[in-house]
Protein backbone atom coordinates (compact mmCIF):
# COMPACT_ATOMS: atom_id res chain seq x y z
CA UNK A 1 0.00 0.00 0.00
CA UNK A 2 2.55 2.28 1.30
CA UNK A 3 4.56 1.40 -2.26
CA UNK A 4 1.25 2.55 -4.19
CA UNK A 5 0.72 5.58 -2.71
CA UNK A 6 4.48 6.85 -3.09
CA UNK A 7 3.28 6.10 -6.77
CA UNK A 8 1.04 7.84 -6.90
CA UNK A 9 2.90 10.94 -5.37
CA UNK A 10 6.08 11.04 -7.72
CA UNK A 11 3.33 11.33 -10.75
CA UNK A 12 1.18 14.17 -9.33
CA UNK A 13 4.54 16.00 -9.13
CA UNK A 14 6.13 15.41 -12.14
CA UNK A 15 2.19 16.38 -13.77
CA UNK A 16 2.23 19.47 -11.91
CA UNK A 17 5.75 20.12 -12.80
CA UNK A 18 5.01 19.97 -16.50
CA UNK A 19 1.98 22.74 -16.19
CA UNK A 20 4.88 25.13 -14.51
CA UNK A 21 7.50 24.61 -17.40
CA UNK A 22 4.71 25.25 -20.15
CA UNK A 23 3.12 28.25 -18.42
CA UNK A 24 6.71 29.73 -18.01
CA UNK A 25 7.61 32.26 -20.30
CA UNK A 26 10.76 31.93 -22.53
CA UNK A 27 12.33 35.01 -22.36
CA UNK A 28 14.16 35.43 -26.00
CA UNK A 29 18.02 35.28 -26.30
CA UNK A 30 19.66 39.05 -26.61
CA UNK A 31 21.55 39.02 -29.43
CA UNK A 32 25.22 40.89 -29.16
CA UNK A 33 25.97 43.76 -31.24
CA UNK A 34 28.81 42.88 -33.30
CA UNK A 35 31.40 45.29 -32.49
CA UNK A 36 32.93 47.01 -35.63
CA UNK A 37 36.45 48.79 -35.41
CA UNK A 38 37.95 50.83 -38.18
CA UNK A 39 40.14 53.84 -38.77
CA UNK A 40 40.83 53.48 -35.30
CA UNK A 41 36.90 54.26 -34.08
CA UNK A 42 34.48 51.99 -32.78
CA UNK A 43 31.90 52.15 -35.74
CA UNK A 44 28.79 51.18 -33.66
CA UNK A 45 29.33 54.63 -31.48
CA UNK A 46 28.60 56.88 -34.63
CA UNK A 47 26.08 57.29 -37.57
CA UNK A 48 28.35 55.78 -39.97
CA UNK A 49 27.85 57.60 -43.61
CA UNK A 50 30.22 55.90 -46.74
CA UNK A 51 30.22 58.16 -49.42
CA UNK A 52 32.62 58.61 -52.88
CA UNK A 53 33.96 61.82 -53.65
CA UNK A 54 32.16 63.30 -56.90
CA UNK A 55 32.40 65.96 -59.59
CA UNK A 56 32.57 69.19 -57.93
CA UNK A 57 32.79 67.90 -54.10
CA UNK A 58 35.47 69.96 -52.23
CA UNK A 59 36.29 69.47 -48.37
CA UNK A 60 34.90 72.71 -47.75
CA UNK A 61 31.56 71.65 -49.85
CA UNK A 62 31.36 68.59 -47.63
CA UNK A 63 31.62 70.63 -44.64
CA UNK A 64 29.40 72.75 -45.65
CA UNK A 65 26.30 70.13 -45.70
CA UNK A 66 27.33 68.88 -42.37
CA UNK A 67 26.09 72.81 -40.84
CA UNK A 68 29.92 73.93 -40.45
CA UNK A 69 29.50 77.79 -41.09
CA UNK A 70 32.36 79.82 -43.35
CA UNK A 71 34.54 80.68 -40.36
CA UNK A 72 34.40 76.90 -38.86
CA UNK A 73 35.71 75.18 -41.94
CA UNK A 74 38.34 77.95 -42.87
CA UNK A 75 39.71 77.40 -39.05
CA UNK A 76 39.65 73.71 -39.58
CA UNK A 77 41.41 74.11 -43.17
CA UNK A 78 44.49 76.29 -41.75
CA UNK A 79 44.81 73.70 -38.75
CA UNK A 80 44.84 71.08 -41.20
CA UNK A 81 46.59 71.91 -44.00
CA UNK A 82 50.52 71.39 -43.09
CA UNK A 83 49.37 67.39 -42.45
CA UNK A 84 46.37 66.79 -45.33
CA UNK A 85 46.52 68.88 -48.72
CA UNK A 86 43.27 68.93 -49.47
CA UNK A 87 44.00 70.03 -53.35
CA UNK A 88 44.82 65.75 -53.28
CA UNK A 89 41.20 65.11 -52.58
CA UNK A 90 40.15 63.12 -56.29
CA UNK A 91 36.62 62.16 -57.72
CA UNK A 92 36.14 58.63 -57.33
CA UNK A 93 37.90 58.39 -53.99
CA UNK A 94 35.94 56.90 -51.15
CA UNK A 95 35.16 58.90 -47.54
CA UNK A 96 33.54 58.19 -44.54
CA UNK A 97 31.42 60.89 -42.05
CA UNK A 98 31.25 59.92 -38.33
CA UNK A 99 28.08 61.68 -36.81
CA UNK A 100 26.76 61.94 -33.72
CA UNK A 101 24.18 59.49 -32.95
CA UNK A 102 21.68 61.62 -31.25
CA UNK A 103 22.17 64.54 -33.47
CA UNK A 104 23.38 63.23 -36.91
CA UNK A 105 24.46 66.67 -38.32
CA UNK A 106 27.10 67.07 -35.28
CA UNK A 107 30.40 65.63 -37.39
CA UNK A 108 32.66 63.84 -35.28
CA UNK A 109 35.07 62.62 -37.60
CA UNK A 110 35.63 63.27 -41.51
CA UNK A 111 37.76 60.05 -43.21
CA UNK A 112 38.91 60.06 -46.37
CA UNK A 113 41.30 57.18 -48.31
CA UNK A 114 43.51 58.69 -50.95
CA UNK A 115 44.13 54.62 -51.51
CA UNK A 116 43.84 51.21 -50.38
CA UNK A 117 46.70 51.36 -48.11
CA UNK A 118 46.51 54.56 -46.46
CA UNK A 119 43.54 57.64 -45.24
CA UNK A 120 43.12 60.40 -43.54
CA UNK A 121 41.13 61.06 -40.01
CA UNK A 122 40.29 64.70 -39.71
CA UNK A 123 38.96 64.42 -35.92
CA UNK A 124 36.77 67.34 -34.72
CA UNK A 125 35.51 65.59 -31.45
CA UNK A 126 37.35 67.86 -29.05
CA UNK A 127 39.87 69.85 -31.00
CA UNK A 128 40.53 69.62 -34.61
CA UNK A 129 43.41 67.15 -35.09
CA UNK A 130 44.35 65.39 -38.37
CA UNK A 131 46.47 62.57 -39.06
CA UNK A 132 47.70 60.22 -42.25
CA UNK A 133 47.55 56.73 -41.40
CA UNK A 134 49.01 53.48 -42.79
CA UNK A 135 46.95 50.01 -42.55
CA UNK A 136 48.49 47.09 -41.60
CA UNK A 137 50.31 45.32 -44.03
CA UNK A 138 50.43 41.50 -44.58
CA UNK A 139 52.54 38.87 -46.69
CA UNK A 140 50.92 35.74 -47.81
CA UNK A 141 52.68 32.96 -49.68
CA UNK A 142 50.92 30.40 -51.75
CA UNK A 143 51.88 28.14 -54.80
CA UNK A 144 49.35 28.34 -57.91
CA UNK A 145 49.90 25.36 -59.70
CA UNK A 146 47.57 24.21 -62.48
CA UNK A 147 46.79 22.86 -66.49
CA UNK A 148 45.97 25.31 -69.01
CA UNK A 149 42.75 25.52 -69.71
CA UNK A 150 41.82 28.61 -72.00
CA UNK A 151 44.66 31.36 -71.55
CA UNK A 152 46.81 31.99 -69.26
CA UNK A 153 45.79 34.64 -68.13
CA UNK A 154 42.04 32.74 -67.59
CA UNK A 155 43.76 29.88 -65.96
CA UNK A 156 45.22 32.33 -63.30
CA UNK A 157 41.82 33.70 -62.72
CA UNK A 158 40.23 30.60 -62.25
CA UNK A 159 42.99 30.21 -59.47
CA UNK A 160 41.55 33.48 -57.86
CA UNK A 161 45.44 35.29 -58.54
CA UNK A 162 45.79 38.78 -59.31
CA UNK A 163 45.45 39.45 -63.36
CA UNK A 164 48.78 41.22 -63.47
CA UNK A 165 50.27 38.02 -62.61
CA UNK A 166 49.63 36.64 -66.38
CA UNK A 167 51.90 39.75 -67.49
CA UNK A 168 54.67 39.29 -65.56
CA UNK A 169 55.19 35.46 -66.42
CA UNK A 170 55.33 36.56 -69.94
CA UNK A 171 57.66 38.88 -69.22
CA UNK A 172 59.66 36.45 -67.33
CA UNK A 173 59.16 33.72 -70.23
CA UNK A 174 59.20 35.84 -73.01
CA UNK A 175 62.68 34.48 -74.65
CA UNK A 176 61.52 30.85 -74.08
CA UNK A 177 58.26 30.44 -74.22
CA UNK A 178 56.03 31.30 -77.50
CA UNK A 179 52.51 32.15 -75.08
CA UNK A 180 50.64 32.28 -78.15
CA UNK A 181 51.39 28.44 -78.90
CA UNK A 182 50.71 27.17 -75.39
CA UNK A 183 48.36 24.16 -75.51
CA UNK A 184 45.17 23.45 -73.46
CA UNK A 185 46.69 20.63 -71.48
CA UNK A 186 50.63 22.54 -70.40
CA UNK A 187 51.32 22.72 -67.11
CA UNK A 188 52.41 25.27 -64.83
CA UNK A 189 53.68 26.37 -61.07
CA UNK A 190 54.42 29.35 -59.70
CA UNK A 191 55.13 30.49 -56.07
CA UNK A 192 53.83 33.88 -55.14
CA UNK A 193 53.95 36.40 -52.42
CA UNK A 194 50.55 38.71 -52.25
CA UNK A 195 49.61 41.60 -50.31
CA UNK A 196 46.43 41.59 -48.31
CA UNK A 197 45.53 45.22 -46.17
CA UNK A 198 44.50 44.47 -42.69
CA UNK A 199 44.85 40.47 -43.64
CA UNK A 200 41.49 40.27 -45.66
CA UNK A 201 41.63 43.28 -48.35
CA UNK A 202 43.44 41.68 -51.34
CA UNK A 203 46.08 44.23 -52.65
CA UNK A 204 48.12 42.48 -55.18
CA UNK A 205 51.35 40.62 -55.86
CA UNK A 206 54.24 41.62 -54.29
CA UNK A 207 57.22 39.32 -55.59
CA UNK A 208 57.83 35.62 -57.74
CA UNK A 209 60.07 33.35 -55.70
CA UNK A 210 59.57 31.12 -58.19
CA UNK A 211 57.99 28.94 -61.18
CA UNK A 212 58.07 26.52 -63.97
CA UNK A 213 56.03 26.20 -66.98
CA UNK A 214 56.09 22.46 -68.78
CA UNK A 215 56.37 23.44 -72.28
CA UNK A 216 56.53 21.28 -75.51
CA UNK A 217 57.30 18.55 -73.06
CA UNK A 218 60.22 20.43 -71.30
CA UNK A 219 59.61 22.26 -67.41
CA UNK A 220 61.53 25.33 -67.87
CA UNK A 221 61.88 26.66 -64.35
CA UNK A 222 62.17 30.33 -63.66
CA UNK A 223 64.43 32.12 -59.87
CA UNK A 224 64.98 35.59 -59.23
CA UNK A 225 68.63 36.28 -58.23
CA UNK A 226 70.74 39.23 -57.78
CA UNK A 227 74.19 38.11 -57.72
CA UNK A 228 76.15 41.05 -56.14
CA UNK A 229 73.48 42.84 -54.66
CA UNK A 230 73.52 45.97 -56.78
CA UNK A 231 71.80 45.27 -60.23
CA UNK A 232 68.43 43.87 -60.92
CA UNK A 233 67.27 40.78 -60.47
CA UNK A 234 67.40 38.23 -63.34
CA UNK A 235 65.72 34.71 -64.11
CA UNK A 236 68.01 31.45 -64.07
CA UNK A 237 66.88 28.19 -64.81
CA UNK A 238 67.60 25.39 -62.27
CA UNK A 239 70.86 25.09 -63.52
CA UNK A 240 72.12 28.47 -63.14
CA UNK A 241 71.71 29.66 -66.84
CA UNK A 242 69.69 32.84 -67.66
CA UNK A 243 66.60 33.11 -68.87
CA UNK A 244 66.95 36.25 -70.75
CA UNK A 245 68.55 36.25 -74.34
CA UNK A 246 70.15 38.93 -75.66
CA UNK A 247 67.41 39.29 -78.66
CA UNK A 248 63.66 39.21 -77.98
CA UNK A 249 61.74 37.25 -81.18
CA UNK A 250 60.22 39.91 -82.45
CA UNK A 251 60.47 43.72 -82.56
CA UNK A 252 56.11 43.77 -82.09
CA UNK A 253 54.59 42.62 -78.98
CA UNK A 254 51.48 40.69 -80.96
CA UNK A 255 53.09 39.41 -84.39
CA UNK A 256 51.45 38.25 -87.52
CA UNK A 257 54.72 37.35 -90.08
CA UNK A 258 53.32 38.60 -93.25
CA UNK A 259 56.57 37.98 -95.75
CA UNK A 260 59.88 35.67 -94.78
CA UNK A 261 63.77 36.23 -95.26
CA UNK A 262 63.97 34.65 -98.91
CA UNK A 263 66.93 34.51 -101.66
CA UNK A 264 63.90 35.15 -103.86
CA UNK A 265 60.60 36.67 -103.64
CA UNK A 266 58.04 38.79 -105.79
CA UNK A 267 58.21 41.96 -104.87
CA UNK A 268 54.41 43.63 -104.34
CA UNK A 269 55.72 47.26 -105.60
CA UNK A 270 58.29 46.69 -107.92
CA UNK A 271 56.81 43.82 -109.60
CA UNK A 272 60.08 41.46 -109.97
CA UNK A 273 61.44 39.16 -108.37
CA UNK A 274 64.15 40.27 -105.70
CA UNK A 275 66.23 38.95 -102.41
CA UNK A 276 63.86 39.80 -99.32
CA UNK A 277 66.59 40.57 -96.96
CA UNK A 278 63.94 41.13 -93.98
CA UNK A 279 60.97 39.50 -91.58
CA UNK A 280 57.94 41.72 -92.49
CA UNK A 281 55.37 42.03 -89.20
CA UNK A 282 52.07 43.58 -90.43
CA UNK A 283 50.47 45.32 -87.81
CA UNK A 284 47.89 48.45 -87.50
CA UNK A 285 49.89 51.93 -88.14
CA UNK A 286 51.11 53.43 -84.98
CA UNK A 287 51.70 50.09 -83.19
CA UNK A 288 54.97 50.62 -81.00
CA UNK A 289 57.83 49.13 -82.71
CA UNK A 290 61.13 47.83 -80.45
CA UNK A 291 64.49 47.15 -80.15
CA UNK A 292 65.06 43.71 -80.20
CA UNK A 293 68.29 44.34 -78.07
CA UNK A 294 70.27 46.82 -76.60
CA UNK A 295 72.64 48.63 -78.33
CA UNK A 296 73.29 52.46 -79.55
CA UNK A 297 71.50 53.69 -82.36
CA UNK A 298 73.90 53.77 -85.16
CA UNK A 299 71.73 55.58 -87.88
CA UNK A 300 68.63 57.25 -88.57
CA UNK A 301 66.31 58.58 -92.03
CA UNK A 302 64.71 58.12 -95.09
CA UNK A 303 65.24 56.42 -98.22
CA UNK A 304 62.90 56.15 -100.80
CA UNK A 305 63.02 52.23 -100.48
CA UNK A 306 63.37 51.67 -96.53
CA UNK A 307 60.78 54.69 -95.90
CA UNK A 308 61.27 55.79 -92.35
CA UNK A 309 64.26 53.37 -90.63
CA UNK A 310 66.34 52.41 -87.74
CA UNK A 311 69.65 50.77 -87.40
CA UNK A 312 71.21 49.61 -83.80
CA UNK A 313 74.04 48.16 -83.50
CA UNK A 314 73.96 45.80 -80.43
CA UNK A 315 78.02 44.87 -80.56
CA UNK A 316 80.65 44.07 -82.87
CA UNK A 317 78.83 41.26 -84.19
CA UNK A 318 74.75 41.98 -84.18
CA UNK A 319 73.22 45.12 -85.70
CA UNK A 320 69.31 44.90 -86.77
CA UNK A 321 67.58 47.92 -88.82
CA UNK A 322 63.91 48.10 -88.72
CA UNK A 323 61.87 49.94 -92.13
CA UNK A 324 58.78 51.56 -93.04
CA UNK A 325 58.27 53.49 -89.76
CA UNK A 326 55.55 56.25 -89.90
CA UNK A 327 57.32 57.93 -86.86
CA UNK A 328 60.87 57.30 -85.71
CA UNK A 329 61.42 57.72 -81.58
CA UNK A 330 65.16 58.16 -81.19
CA UNK A 331 67.86 60.13 -81.98
CA UNK A 332 71.36 58.79 -83.90
CA UNK A 333 73.68 57.96 -80.82
CA UNK A 334 71.24 56.91 -78.67
CA UNK A 335 71.89 54.58 -76.57
CA UNK A 336 68.85 51.99 -75.84
CA UNK A 337 67.39 49.47 -73.62
CA UNK A 338 65.90 45.75 -74.80
CA UNK A 339 62.27 46.45 -75.45
CA UNK A 340 62.31 50.46 -75.37
CA UNK A 341 60.27 51.68 -78.28
CA UNK A 342 61.99 53.21 -81.01
CA UNK A 343 59.62 53.88 -83.66
CA UNK A 344 55.91 52.94 -84.89
CA UNK A 345 54.64 51.07 -87.76
CA UNK A 346 53.78 52.20 -90.78
CA UNK A 347 54.25 52.12 -94.53
CA UNK A 348 56.65 54.54 -95.73
CA UNK A 349 59.01 53.82 -98.56
CA UNK A 350 57.78 50.52 -101.06
CA UNK A 351 55.41 49.19 -98.88
CA UNK A 352 51.86 48.05 -99.61
CA UNK A 353 50.57 48.30 -96.05
CA UNK A 354 51.67 48.94 -92.46
CA UNK A 355 53.92 46.48 -91.17
CA UNK A 356 57.83 47.03 -89.80
CA UNK A 357 60.46 44.88 -92.31
CA UNK A 358 63.23 43.67 -89.25
CA UNK A 359 66.75 43.00 -90.89
CA UNK A 360 69.40 41.51 -88.83
CA UNK A 361 73.05 41.51 -89.61
CA UNK A 362 75.25 39.20 -88.21
CA UNK A 363 79.42 39.98 -88.64
CA UNK A 364 78.12 42.69 -91.34
CA UNK A 365 76.08 40.33 -93.50
CA UNK A 366 72.23 40.34 -93.36
CA UNK A 367 70.99 37.06 -92.10
CA UNK A 368 67.52 35.17 -91.40
CA UNK A 369 66.46 36.73 -87.92
CA UNK A 370 64.03 33.61 -87.48
CA UNK A 371 66.86 30.97 -88.29
CA UNK A 372 69.61 32.41 -85.45
CA UNK A 373 70.72 30.62 -82.90
CA UNK A 374 71.30 33.81 -80.58
CA UNK A 375 73.06 34.47 -77.94
CA UNK A 376 72.31 34.58 -74.22
CA UNK A 377 72.72 37.78 -72.05
CA UNK A 378 76.04 37.84 -69.57
CA UNK A 379 75.77 34.38 -68.00
CA UNK A 380 76.08 34.22 -64.19
CA UNK A 381 79.96 34.38 -63.10
CA UNK A 382 81.24 31.18 -62.00
CA UNK A 383 81.72 32.37 -58.25
CA UNK A 384 77.93 33.34 -57.69
CA UNK A 385 77.11 29.79 -58.40
CA UNK A 386 77.12 27.96 -55.28
CA UNK A 387 75.23 31.00 -53.53
CA UNK A 388 73.03 30.90 -55.92
CA UNK A 389 72.38 26.66 -55.98
CA UNK A 390 71.84 26.93 -52.37
CA UNK A 391 69.52 29.69 -52.83
CA UNK A 392 67.42 28.03 -55.64
CA UNK A 393 67.71 24.36 -54.51
CA UNK A 394 64.53 24.53 -51.63
CA UNK A 395 62.41 26.99 -53.91
CA UNK A 396 62.64 23.99 -56.05
CA UNK A 397 61.65 21.01 -54.30
CA UNK A 398 59.08 23.41 -52.49
CA UNK A 399 58.01 24.06 -56.38
CA UNK A 400 57.54 20.46 -57.31
CA UNK A 401 56.27 18.89 -53.87
CA UNK A 402 53.29 21.02 -54.70
CA UNK A 403 52.75 20.70 -58.17
CA UNK A 404 52.87 17.16 -57.53
CA UNK A 405 49.65 17.37 -55.17
CA UNK A 406 48.06 19.71 -57.09
CA UNK A 407 48.33 18.29 -60.30
CA UNK A 408 48.08 14.56 -59.93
Amino acid sequence: MRYLTFILLLFTVIACNKEENKNKKVKPAVKKETVIKEFGFTLNDFKVVHDTIENGDTFGKIMGEQNFDVTAIHTITQKIKDTFDLRDIRVGKPFTLLQDKKAPHALKAFIYQPDKMSYYVVDLRDSVIVYKKQRPVTIKRRTIAASIDGSVSETLSKAGADASLAYELSQIYAWSIDFFKIQKGDKFAVTINERYISDTIYAGIVSIDASYFEYKGKKIYAFPFNPDGKSKKTYYDEEGKVLKNMFLKAPLKFIHISSRFSKSRFHPVQMQWKAHNGTDYAAPSGTPIMTTASGVVERTGYTAGNGNFVKVKHNGTYATQYLHMSKILVRQGQRVTQGDVIGRVGSTGLATGPHVCYRFWKNGVQVDALKQKLPNSLPMDSKYKPKYMAYMAPLKQELDSISEIKLK
